[in-house]
């Protein structure tokens, strides 16, 4: 990359910071708008995409870490106690289905993947980025539960699917003979991410509460603390050959149980360093990924990418939430906004990365159906969420208070107040 492409790049960070409220109103999402600056880059030649892959390796992987860590830390399990059969019917059925359903698919219309590859396309399009689908999520006419439902589905099933992302990397990985790391050796680095995440964030998240009561913490470099955390999680699983990823998402939920009522919004400046990088990796999507993917369309893509977003998707949905008390029109709206983002962009870049061209008719597949995704959830966003909201009806359910709104992906400024102090007085922590 030389130096017109970082000029480019701060220009276009510049200028959508400037006029970013009245491109949204437009349908010009963040994602859109930086893919097409990554794809002029690469058209342009200022971008050398053959050997971008592994100089985008850190890149990429902080980003992911960024991600998953404040994903998890700003959704505190004991605010969803009133919908939290919803909440497991999604995650802990609805997502593996999907990734069931999505493998199947992969091996019998994708004939050139082995069944590794085919397990990473449906793992990596598994998660849903509520951010694709702001008007849906900020929209105060859609019952704030149902914003809630898919905001934390959002958050937290990025997490989830990536111990099997990182499964299948290493599985395709042994049988390509590119790595020493097989399916059993990256199940152990899973379990040992797990246990490092958990002491990193819960350790972290109680040290920093005890601090802030103490007096001992100074309110604006909180926030770095907590970014630093992240990558302390990140890089401790990794000295003892952990699953750095894993460690990152186990790290923020643990990071919320300790570290108190103001944790939360202790992840702000972590969340809008996210967001930073997050711009980059769109950017480096369009520049890396979409010229593979016009190299390796073809129908049997297409119709994937098609599929996933509805079929594969809204199935398990429909499946998970009979006898959840949930009307079909709830269904269907919750069913079709599972919009493919940041963490799928992200998952393929790291296959392109450990595997190589091996990975790129892997990475068109999800390449197109992210592309595709940004398009129809973009456009379709404002007016079905318009649409679902005069169908429903506007109270809350009996004996159920409105639940307030979890913070999305890429939307850091709008926050709920802060909570009040947690160390019983009534007073801010100092």
């Amino acid at each position: 990359m030389d130096v017109s492409a970082v000029t480019v790049i701060a220009a276009a960070i510049f200028v959508w910071g400037i006029v970013s409220a009245r491109l949204e109103r437009a349908d010009l999402t963040a994602p859109i708008v930086f893919v097409a600056v990554g794809v002029a880059l690469a058209a342009l030649g200022t971008i050398d995409t053959p050997s971008a892959p592994e100089s985008l390796k850190p890149l990429v992987e902080v980003t992911l870490v960024w991600v998953l860590f404040s994903d998890a830390a700003r959704i505190r399990v004991s605010e969803l106690r009133h919908d939290l059969g919803r909440f497991v019917r999604l995650l802990g059925f609805g997502l593996p289905l999907t990734i069931l359903l999505g493998w199947a698919l992969a091996v019998w219309l994708l004939p050139g993947l082995d069944l590794w590859l085919a397990l990473l396309v449906a793992a990596a399009l598994a998660p849903t980025d509520a951010a694709l689908g702001v008007p849906v999520v900020t929209n105060r006419a859609v019952p704030s539960r149902i914003r809630r439902l898919i905001t934390v589905e959002s958050g937290l099933n990025d997490g989830i699917a990536t111990p099997v992302v990182v499964l299948a990397i290493a599985g395709a990985a042994s049988v390509e003979g590119l790595g020493d790391v097989g399916p059993g050796q990256a199940l152990l680095e899973l379990a040992i991410g797990v246990v490092v995440g958990v002491a990193v964030g819960a350790g972290g998240g109680g040290l920093l509460r005890w601090a802030r009561r103490e007096g001992w913490a100074a309110e604006g470099f909180v926030g770095i603390a907590v970014l630093a955390l992240a990558l302390g999680a990140y890089s401790g699983a990794l000295l003892v050959h952990g699953n750095g990823f894993v460690a990152a998402f186990c790290g923020g939920l643990a990071f919320a149980a300790a570290a108190g009522p103001r944790g939360p919004a202790e992840v702000g400046f972590l969340e809008q360093a996210s967001g930073l990088v997050s711009l980059l990796v769109w950017l480096a999507f369009g520049a890396v990924a979409v010229p593979i993917m016009l190299e390796s369309i073809d129908l049997a893509v297409v119709l994937y990418a098609v599929l996933s977003l509805t079929v594969v998707r809204m199935l398990p949905v429909a499946l998970v939430m009979i006898g959840a008390g949930v009307d079909r029109a709830t269904v269907l709206f919750v069913g079709w906004f599972g919009p493919r983002g940041l963490a799928s962009l992200v998952f393929a870049l790291l296959a392109l990365e450990e595997l190589g061209p091996g990975a790129d008719h892997a990475v068109a597949a999800i390449a197109v159906t992210v592309l595709l995704s940004v398009v129809a959830h973009g456009a379709s966003a404002a007016p079905l969420a318009a649409r679902y909201s005069a169908s429903v009806a506007r109270e809350a359910e009996p004996g159920v208070p409105d639940a307030p709104d979890v913070p999305v992906r890429g939307l850091p400024g709008r926050r709920s107040p802060e909570p009040p102090s947690d160390d019983g007085s009534g007073t801010a922590d100092r």
